[in-house]
């Protein structure tokens, strides 16, 4: 992943609610928002970013690869809850997705890789062979 950059959703510039979601969005950080859902509040962000093949990601935004994709939700807490149908189509390359946690700071953190280069690399540790997360 590279050219990992905000996105400001439509959907969080409405006032009132959200038409596409039937959500109230409130930014209580700078591009961080809060929605209720239910009982429960949940803090979201969207990122944009680009794929790079030659990691073993996919070539177009409809293919999003799901390494390094999983382990940056490991590592930082929080799931995907929009993935811009729309925007992410099979010409372009640049991917968007909303990313959603109950925990702000998880948020905070997984801003953190805006800017960098984020990506898999395999490791050899006793004779075994694993992937490991690599931000830059």
């Amino acid at each position: 992943m590279k050219n990992i950059k905000n996105y400001k959703a439509e959907k969080y510039l409405k006032k009132g609610l959200s038409l596409f979601k039937k959500r109230k969005y409130n930014e209580v950080e700078p591009e961080i928002y809060e929605y209720k859902e239910g009982e429960e509040v949940l803090y979201v962000t969207s990122l944009s970013f680009e794929q790079e093949p030659e990691y073993e990601e996919g070539n177009y935004a409809d293919d999003i690869s799901q390494y390094p994709l999983e382990d940056l939700l490991d590592e930082f807490c929080c799931y995907i809850s929009d993935f811009y149908e729309d925007l992410n189509v099979s010409d372009s390359k640049v991917c968007y997705l909303e990313f959603a946690s109950e925990e702000i700071d998880d948020i905070k953190e997984l801003r953190s890789i805006i800017g960098k280069h984020v990506y898999n690399k395999d490791c050899e540790e006793d004779g075994e062979t694993y992937a490991k997360l690599v931000i830059e």
